[in-house]
C-alpha cells in the first residue's frame, strides 16, 4: 500500500505532465470573434426610390465605414410596410439582420392591422423626423388650402388623396385633416399605395388629387415641376421650406402630424451588438456627411440613443393611439 504521501507526488506529477496540454489546447482554440465579423442585412419596408429606402441607403453606406463590413440594403415591401417590419422581428437576435423602422409601427397594433409594436424590437437609434405637407398637381391643382377644401366640401369623393397604405401615418394625417373640417373620410378618398413615390406618380398623372406626405417625400417632384406644395401639418414652419404656412396658418385648423425613421433589430440582440452599432450609429447621425446627404432631400435630422429611441418609441406609439382613435380608425 502506497504512503499518502508518495500518492501526493504520482497526483502532482500527474497534473504537472497534463498543463502543457491544457495550455496547448487553450493555444489551438479559435478566439470568439468580435461583431460584426461577417455582412449585415439592412431590411428596408417600403419601396425602391421613397425616402425610407433614400435613408436607408444613406446610413447603410456609411454604416459599412465603421463596422468595416458590408451593409446590404434589401426591400421587403406589402402590406403598408407590415412585411418588411414583420420580418425585422422575426429575424434572428444576433446583430446581423437589422431594419429601417418607420411611423407605421407605431400604429398597426392600434389599427388593428397587426399586432407588432416596439416592444417586439431592440431599438439602436432614431435619425430622422419630418412633418407631413399637403400636395397637388403643380398645374391643375388646388391653389392653396383654402381652395382644397371648399372643392372638398362642395364635392365629397371628387377628389381622391394617397400617399402610402391604409391606415398608415399619411393615411392618418388624411383623416385627422378631415376630422378637423368636420368631414367624413369619404369626402377625399384614400387610393393605398406602396409608398410615397408611386403615390406622387400618380398625382403627377392626374389619378389623384392630393398627396399626403413628408415635404422631402415629394421634393424632387416640386423641383421638378410636377407638384406643388400647398401646406405643411406642422406646429411651426419648416425652415427648410419657409414659404410653406402651416395648416393652422392656411385655414385655422389646429392639425399637426408627423413621420419618424429609426434602425432597430430583433428584440433580443445580445449587449456587446446593441452596444456597438449604437456607437457606430451615434457617428454615422453626426457625420458631416450624412447631414450633407439628409439636408440635400431635405430630411429632418434628430438623434436618439438605444435608449432614447426605446422611450420615443413609447411616446409615439401613445400619442399616434389617441389620434388614431380621434380619427375614428382605432379597433
Amino acid at each position: 500500500m502506497k504512503r499518502p504521501s508518495t500518492i501526493n507526488t504520482l497526483r502532482r506529477k500527474g497534473l504537472a505532465a497534463l498543463a502543457p496540454l491544457a495550455l496547448a489546447a487553450m493555444v489551438s482554440a479559435p478566439a470568439l470573434a468580435a461583431y460584426p465579423d461577417r455582412p449585415i442585412t439592412l431590411i428596408v419596408p417600403w419601396a425602391a426610390g421613397g425616402g425610407t429606402d433614400a435613408t436607408g441607403r444613406f446610413v447603410a453606406t456609411l454604416l459599412e465605414k465603421e463596422l468595416k463590413q458590408p451593409v446590404n440594403v434589401v426591400n421587403r415591401t406589402g402590406g403598408g410596410g407590415i412585411v418588411g417590419h414583420t420580418e425585422i422581428a422575426n429575424a434572428k437576435p444576433d446583430g446581423y439582420t437589422l431594419g429601417v423602422i418607420t411611423t407605421e409601427l407605431s400604429l398597426y397594433k392600434t389599427l388593428g392591422t397587426a399586432q407588432i409594436t416596439h416592444a417586439d424590437y431592440t431599438a439602436l437609434a432614431l435619425y430622422n423626423t419630418d412633418p407631413v405637407g399637403v400636395h397637388v398637381r403643380a398645374d391643375d391643382g388646388a391653389k392653396d388650402m383654402a381652395d382644397l377644401v371648399a372643392q372638398v366640401k362642395a364635392k365629397p369623393g371628387a377628389l381622391k388623396a394617397s400617399g402610402a397604405n391604409l391606415g398608415g401615418l399619411a393615411h392618418l394625417s388624411a383623416a385627422g385633416f378631415l376630422t378637423s373640417i368636420q368631414q367624413p373620410m369619404t369626402a377625399m378618398p384614400w387610393v393605398p399605395t406602396e409608398g410615397s413615390a408611386p403615390a406622387l406618380q400618380l398625382l403627377a398623372s392626374g389619378a389623384i388629387a392630393v398627396v399626403v406626405t413628408t415635404l422631402p417625400e415629394a421634393q424632387s417632384m416640386v423641383d421638378a415641376k410636377r407638384v406643388r406644395t400647398i401646406a405643411l401639418m406642422g406646429t411651426a414652419r419648416d425652415p427648410a421650406y419657409p414659404n410653406v404656412p402651416t395648416v393652422k396658418e392656411a385655414i385655422g385648423t389646429d392639425w399637426s402630424m408627423g413621420a419618424w425613421r429609426g434602425i432597430a433589430g430583433p428584440k433580443g440582440m445580445p449587449q456587446e451588438a446593441v452596444t456597438r452599432l449604437g456607437a457606430a450609429l451615434n457617428k454615422v447621425v453626426n457625420d458631416p456627411e450624412f447631414k450633407k446627404l439628409m439636408d440635400a432631400r431635405k430630411f429632418g435630422v434628430t438623434y436618439a440613443d438605444p435608449t432614447g429611441f426605446n422611450r420615443y418609441l413609447t411616446d409615439a406609439e401613445a400619442r399616434f393611439g389617441v389620434a388614431a382613435k380621434a380619427a375614428g380608425l382605432a379597433k
